[in-house]
This record gives structure tokens, C-alpha cells and sequence, in this order.
């Protein structure tokens, strides 16, 4: 009895630690960063794309592994459908 309890334990302990993994690396996108994806937008809650010029004025301003970042996370197909406007203009910008 004691054995079995043991091992119930140890996979329900295993199960919520790889949910927490799992978890975890949600919210790390570059395109969820509130600080880094403010200066594209006109509004504070980041719904009104900036104009072109300025677009291209605040991605200039970013530093080259940044921008990359930004790509890399327009390139996942989950990550752009939540902000396929900011990742036409991104693409528009860096490739």
C-alpha cells in the first residue's frame, strides 16, 4: 500500500511539474512584451499599429537581436495569428 501511494505521488508530482514547464514558456514571445512593443502602437493597450514611417522609426530603434527575436516569434504560426498586423509590418521592415 505504501509503495503504491508512493508511486501515485511521484507521477502527480512529475504531471505538475511538466505543466509548470510547459507553462512557462508561454508569455516569453518578444511580440508579448509590453515593453518592447509599445513604441509600435498608438494606444496603451496596443491595438492601433503605428504609421508606417514611425513603425519603421521604432523598429530601427530596436537592437539587431531583437528585431531577429521579433521574426523568429512572426514566424511561429500561433504567435501571428494574435498580431498579424504587427507581423506584416515587422516582416515588411527585416525581411
Amino acid at each position: 500500500m505504501n509503495i503504491k501511494m508512493l508511486s501515485m505521488g511521484a507521477i502527480a508530482l512529475a504531471m505538475m511539474s511538466g505543466a509548470v514547464l510547459a507553462g512557462s514558456t508561454t508569455g516569453t514571445s518578444a511580440l508579448d512584451d509590453p515593453a518592447k512593443m509599445s513604441p509600435f502602437f498608438t494606444d496603451a493597450g496596443m491595438k492601433t499599429l503605428k504609421s508606417e514611417a514611425d513603425f519603421k522609426t521604432a523598429w530601427k530603434a530596436m537592437k539587431p537581436d531583437e528585431q531577429t527575436a521579433v521574426l523568429k516569434d512572426c514566424g511561429d504560426t500561433t504567435l501571428n495569428k494574435a498580431h498579424a498586423d504587427f507581423c506584416a509590418m515587422a516582416k515588411k521592415m527585416g525581411g
